[in-house]
């Protein structure tokens, strides 16, 4: 590995997936044509959409259970609008845990009443709001699993009867939930799945047709169900890398053993961050990220030397959000478990003088 990639998004990509991408570029199944030249309707890329939808639901283990998977253009911003167009009747329930989760009660505002059952903008963010109670007659309730930008992530679902939404991009696939409980998943492709430019969306087909108004066909959802993906010009590139990216992981065991890999990248840097005098952790422990860790120099001082040391271990993308500056580790399933040694290596050795 050229780099140790903490990039938060795009985000690091298996180096075989890599390799079969970088092949279907020159020569897509041996047609002597480019992946990115063909027709999305040709049989070879239409027999990749079908696998990546396919796998999704596998690996989630909802096949055969009333659910579809459709990969989308626009990202998750596209999906705070579709949301709320397609399900939002009257009333819907969020909880505000971060930047996606703000801009997703904006766009909610514009279909109905929106009720924030909890949020943690008091404190910056650093927590997951805790004993919220979600109204019964709401349409559906919206949370926001890992957020990125803070590093906080949802360590358990609430218990409710409500519909339940989930903007799963930045750690979809990447541990063991029960996903049975979700009426609705989406995550853009870029944080742990595959390069920008395709937004997979999971959908329990029962929760749709419910609203009132009209939904433009480009917005709703159940028009890219019927058209499998395929309503307009899907993104090819993305929907490939991702079915590859898909693939790589059942072959390694499927979320099951990545979330133990995880969970061992996770704990070997926080165990640091905590340890080390000169640096320290952003949010509250219980609420800590597995896929994006949030920490600060205790000795701003230090920042140059750190950022040098950094950049001659080969260690990229380490920088936080602008919203927030400090440092973002960002340990997306395709980071080995070398890399997080690695920057902790670089840490243990950094000293004041």
């Amino acid at each position: 590995m050229k780099k140790h990639n903490f990039s938060a998004g795009p985000c690091i990509l298996p180096q075989e997936v890599l390799q079969k991408a970088s092949e279907a570029i020159l020569n897509f199944n041996d047609d002597d044509l480019s992946l990115i030249e063909i027709s999305h309707r040709s049989k070879s890329f239409v027999g990749v959409m079908e696998k990546a939808r396919s796998l999704a639901l596998e690996l989630l283990g909802l096949e055969n259970k009333g659910y579809q998977a459709v990969f989308l253009h626009g990202g998750a911003s596209l999906e705070f609008l579709m949301v709320a167009y397609n399900l939002l009747n009257k009333k819907a329930a969020y909880l505000n845990t971060g930047t996606w989760s703000d801009n997703a009660i904006k766009e909610a505002k514009a279909f109905g009443e929106v009720v924030e059952v909890g949020s943690s903008k008091d404190k910056g963010f650093t927590y997951i709001p805790k004993g919220y109670s979600i109204p019964e007659d709401a349409d559906y309730f919206h949370c926001t699993s890992n957020n990125t930008i803070f590093g906080t992530q949802m360590k358990s679902l609430p218990e409710t009867n409500v519909p339940l939404v989930c903007d799963m991009s930045s750690d979809i696939f990447s541990r063991q939930l029960d996903f049975e409980k979700f009426d609705l998943i989406y995550a853009g492709a870029q944080k742990n799945m595959g390069p920008a430019g395709t937004t997979l969306v999971i959908i329990k087909e029962d929760i749709l047709g419910k609203v009132e108004r009209h939904i433009p066909s480009m917005l709703n959802y159940q028009m890219h169900i019927d058209k499998e993906s395929m309503f307009n010009t899907p993104s090819v590139f993305a929907v490939y890398v991702s079915m590859l990216t898909l693939q790589w992981l059942k072959d390694l065991g499927g979320i099951p053993f990545i979330e133990e890999v995880n969970n061992k990248k996770a704990e070997l840097l926080y165990n640091e961050i905590d340890a080390n005098p000169l640096f320290k952790g952003v949010v509250a422990k219980e609420d800590r990220s597995t896929m994006n860790a949030t920490f600060v120099l205790t000795d701003a001082s230090l920042t140059a030397k750190f950022d040098t040391m950094c950049k001659e271990a080969g260690i990229n993308g380490l920088n936080g959000h602008r919203s927030v500056g400090g440092y973002r580790a960002s340990m997306y399933n395709a980071l080995p478990l070398y890399s997080v040694q690695v920057l902790v290596d670089v840490m243990q050795s950094l000293s004041p003088s």
